[in-house]
């Protein structure tokens, strides 16, 4: 049975802890501040790019890995064990072109690559990169980890509010009137990332409560799941808001190690400061 080799996305909220024991390569985006390109998690931590972010007058630009990046990881695998099969799980491709550059790099390696879309980002990637990962590891052959991928993914989650419609304006999501309007009103956002891995905006509302009503649906939401797998907390900026998120989660699955991180640039960029997503996997 051939060993399956997992390659991974940096828009993948995953621990260097996970990284290591699963064994999983991870190819960086690219970030652009001002002029300057960086490697997401290589010459950029997501803290860094925050900070960069604020100080900006134009919105960052996030990248894909280029076509040679993907192969020169293949590469590697295939040098590791020609016989392996290499499954890459990448970014939604509602958000990000990056599974379909993978699967071009795929004619020019030897390596036997499978691309596949998460259909979801940051934590949420993470636990179907996961998923397939322990498989992996577990020995089981490329069919059995491609159906343990795809039943993550369809068990995949992300709830995300935010404070700002200045990123969505300056992303083209909204115009610069529906911006202004929005945040002269005080307008706050609730939103999902959709059964086709696009942001989808949900609520829309006047002040904090609606933030807060939103976050309290997503709760009574999950709570009606036979079994909650696994929950991760991100944020951007509001750090204090974050964790009382992950105490009052904590108190509903006490046996969850919820990880509680800074959101990837992907989308930090979408959001802008003061968001705040809920991400989950249950059946």
């Amino acid at each position: 049975m051939a060993k399956v080799q997992i390659v991974t996305d940096s828009a993948a909220k995953l621990t260097k802890a996970e990284i290591d024991q699963y064994q999983i390569k991870v190819v960086p985006l690219t970030v652009q501040i001002d002029g300057t390109i960086y490697q997401d998690g290589v010459t950029i931590s997501a803290e860094e790019f925050l900070e960069k972010m604020q100080e900006s007058d134009q919105l960052p630009q996030t990248s894909q890995p280029s076509i040679g990046a993907f192969k020169e990881v293949y590469d590697q695998c295939y040098q590791e064990d020609p016989d392996a099969a290499v499954l890459s799980l990448h970014l939604s491709s509602g958000l990000s072109g990056t599974v379909n550059a993978a699967a071009q790099a795929n004619a020019l390696t030897k390596a036997d690559v499978h691309a596949f879309d998460t259909l979801s980002a940051d934590r949420s990637e993470a636990f179907v990169v996961l998923a397939a990962a322990k498989a992996a590891q577990a020995g089981q052959s490329l069919e059995e980890v491609l159906k343990v991928a795809e039943t993550a993914r369809d068990q995949t989650y992300i709830f995300l509010s935010f404070r700002s419609l200045d990123n969505m304006v300056a992303g083209g999501r909204l115009s610069k009137t529906q911006g202004l309007i929005g945040n002269l009103l005080n307008i706050k956002v609730g939103a999902k990332v959709d059964e086709e891995g696009k942001v989808d905006v949900v609520v829309k509302g006047r002040g904090l409560k609606t933030i807060k009503a939103f976050n309290e649906s997503v709760i009574e939401q999950m709570k009606g799941y036979k079994q909650m797998k696994a929950i991760g907390v991100t944020y951007t900026g509001i750090k204090d808001e974050a964790e009382e998120m992950v105490q009052r989660l904590n108190a509903i699955w006490p046996d969850i190690d919820i990880l509680l991180s800074v959101a990837t640039p992907i989308i930090s960029t979408h959001t802008g400061m003061g968001a705040l997503a809920i991400l989950y996997e249950a059946e």
